[in-house]
């Protein structure tokens, strides 16, 4: 079987009396994208910090890499891009970079290599010798993220890797995670961005008040998916739209279920060429966004009696 990236099981972690960590199970299997989502205070911080071993467990198990949380040689072989870092504004964003590999124990021989591939990766390879002081916010974040890149590791940790970029930047960031996971790389992705896991993740896991709320695969999470279309002018035999999947009739729409998302162009079409009116085209399944709001909004599995 082959070692996960990450695995637990009921891990806990409590500071007194207050329980920041109730029950965390989770798994990450190599070269696989999953998105960690939860409300502020619902234990994804704790979860990163065990994970990093900068925090100890109070109870459950977890791996890393296939050894226990905080084993030297497994962090040494994870990337990781905090919320809030800040490098200082003296140093050139190469200076940044040799800091971090000596820290990593990287090879000296092969450092300038490295430096060359990480900055070309995050688009900063004219700007090596710049100071950080003079970069904007979404540079230092890409800097940020060329330093969790550092190695080629087995795992990176991205704790909001997006937050300070604009659409173009987000759009590079997601090109860099598939191309890390091209290359093997487990990737955690903590995001309020609920728009970014949708695109990027393979699996999402929900943490609700310490507790794994909801997990599994975008489609397992989500449903089939639909198309609803809001068309008038249809003749009574509908066969060349039957083609597509399934129809139904809910609430004055056509839905079509399962269906393939690349398809909708062509069912639209198929309508009006039928002689209807499309009047409104809408996925019919559900968002992750809206999946997350019901699952945050209804009682965690402890609150049930």
């Amino acid at each position: 079987m082959t070692e996960s990236a990450i695995e637990t099981r009921g891990l806990r972690k409590a500071y007194g009396s207050t329980i920041a960590l109730e029950s965390l199970d989770l798994r990450v299997g190599p070269g696989e994208v999953v998105g960690l989502l939860g409300p502020n205070g619902a234990g994804k911080t704790t979860s990163v910090k065990l994970l990093l071993g900068l925090a100890r467990k109070s109870g459950g198990e977890g791996t890393v890499l296939g050894r226990p949380l905080g084993d030297r040689g497994a962090r040494a072989r994870i990337g990781y891009l905090p919320e809030l870092f800040r490098y200082q504004a003296w140093l050139t964003a190469n200076e940044v970079l040799r800091l971090h590999a000596g820290l990593a124990g990287l090879p000296w021989p092969q450092q300038a290599g490295e430096f060359d591939r990480v900055l070309g990766l995050v688009g900063l390879a004219d700007r090596r010798t710049d100071r950080v002081g003079g970069f904007s916010k979404g540079m230092q974040q890409r800097l940020g993220l060329a330093v969790a890149l550092l190695g080629d590791p087995a795992l990176v940790i991205l704790d909001e890797p997006t937050s300070a970029l604009d659409p173009v930047g987000r759009d590079d960031v997601r090109a860099i995670i598939r191309h890390a996971q091209s290359r093997g790389t487990a990737v955690l992705l903590n995001s309020h961005l609920l728009g970014e896991v949708e695109r990027l993740c393979d699996r999402a896991v929900i943490v609700n008040k310490g507790r794994v709320v909801a997990s599994g695969t975008l489609e397992e999470l989500l449903g089939e998916s639909a198309v609803r279309l809001r068309v008038t002018g249809l003749p009574d035999d509908r066969t060349p739209l039957a083609a597509f999947g399934p129809l139904a009739d809910e609430d004055g729409w056509l839905v079509i279920r399962p269906v393939d998302p690349e398809r909708v162009p062509d069912i639209v079409a198929t309508a009006v060429a039928m002689g209807g009116r499309v009047h409104a085209v809408d996925p019919g399944r559900m968002t992750l966004e809206e999946l997350f709001l019901d699952v945050i909004r209804g009682p965690a599995p402890g609150d049930r009696p």
